[in-house]
């Protein structure tokens, strides 16, 4: 847990706008389709993946893939009102694409694996419309366009993409007749906002500046409200994993009078800036490897994510979505150069990723 949690907060120090401004965005999503592109590259794209998700070991996915995989299976009990949960991993691939065995075996380990085709290089829109109705279904429409137009072109080949929906009512639902306009000091100015109020007892500490509430949800899912001393904006960046982790370790049961808005959460980014700090470069470039994937040479032009999470009185739903797109580093539309071997020459026969040479042949009379 304290390696998600790490590059959870890592990125969204990164990612999240000003402070003055609302944002939202799911670290479950972007490190599950982050985790299906490092299980897909090798050499330094993979360190570079690895290294960005906080993985102990450069190619160890098992500890990340225990997490996400544990986290898409919610527990139930008489008293749920149903929690609902949907996870889907989907490799997306144009249909000339190889796709290495070796990958597609690792794909299954995934919560919510699948392999389709689509059109990416007969019709790129096409494509973009069907992976956005995989995700509108999967995220019950709360996400019903995760690629604008203009982010699959008929250079792109394939597509790794995760799409969540979670919907939980509170262990303890708010009654309606309690929530009411209260004061709240927006970055804006002042103003009533529609605040739910219930007295329960509830994990609670106040300390390092922060108080921190729980608020539990069905299927073993909980609200966790982080509320600093001081402005937000200033608290925010010095929150670090560890004083995160103190706090969450701070928490014991007591009787609260809890008063917590309603509210409606979104964000929308294209995460390559942003990874680009957590030193994700790689795999952007030419130089990129994705090997493990398929033996055609691939980068990745775009990581898109959106989000979205509302809370009221019942509880919580919430989706999030987001896609590696991948395409030729290069395509070659000219006509094919003709290389005829018909004098003495030089053949190497080397290791791709290291570089190093098993023989080196002077061929002066083949025979």
């Amino acid at each position: 847990m304290s390696e998600h949690l790490h590059f959870s907060l890592s990125l969204h120090h990164a990612l999240a706008p000003a402070g003055d401004r609302g944002f939202c965005w799911s670290p479950y999503s972007v490190a599950s389709a982050l985790g299906l592109a490092a299980a897909a590259a090798g050499g330094d794209t993979r360190r570079e993946l690895a290294a960005a998700l906080r993985l102990r070991e450069d190619d160890d996915l098992a500890g990340l893939l225990e997490t996400l995989d544990g986290a898409a299976r919610l527990g139930h009990s008489e008293r749920d009102d149903g929690p609902e949960l949907a996870v889907a991993n989907t490799l997306w691939t144009h249909e000339d694409l190889p796709v290495e065995e070796s990958y597609l075996k690792t794909l299954a380990d995934w919560p919510g694996n699948v392999v389709r085709h689509a059109p990416f290089r007969a019709d790129p829109d096409r494509a973009r419309r069907t992976i956005n109705a995989d995700v509108a279904e999967t995220t019950r429409h709360l996400i019903p366009e995760l690629l604008p137009e203009g982010t699959v072109d008929a250079e792109t080949v394939a597509a790794l993409v995760n799409a969540l929906y979670l919907k939980v009512s509170w262990a303890e639902a708010f009654t309606e007749d309690n929530t009411g306009p209260q004061p709240f000091d927006s970055p804006s100015g002042r103003r009533e906002v529609p605040t739910m109020r219930a007295e329960r007892r509830s994990g609670y500490a106040h300390q390092d500046g922060w108080q921190i509430a729980t608020v539990p949800a069905a299927g073993g899912v909980e609200a966790v409200v982080l509320l600093p001393d001081d402005d937000l904006t200033t608290a925010e960046p010095q929150l670090t994993p560890r004083r995160l982790e103190q706090l969450l370790a701070a928490r014991s049961p007591r009787k609260l009078d809890l008063w917590l808005p309603k509210f409606e959460a979104t964000g929308e980014a294209e995460l390559e800036r942003s990874l680009s700090t957590l030193g994700v470069e790689r795999m952007f470039t030419p130089a990129a490897d994705f090997t493990p994937l398929t033996s055609e040479p691939l980068k990745v032009s775009s990581v898109m994510h959106q989000s979205v999470l509302r809370i009221d009185e019942a509880g919580l739903e919430g989706a999030a979505a987001t896609a590696v797109m991948m395409r030729l580093t290069s395509v070659d539309t000219t006509e094919p150069r003709t290389v005829r071997i018909d004098r003495p020459f030089l053949f190497l026969v080397r290791h791709r990723d290291t570089g190093a040479l098993y023989f080196v042949a002077r061929v002066v009379d083949p025979s």
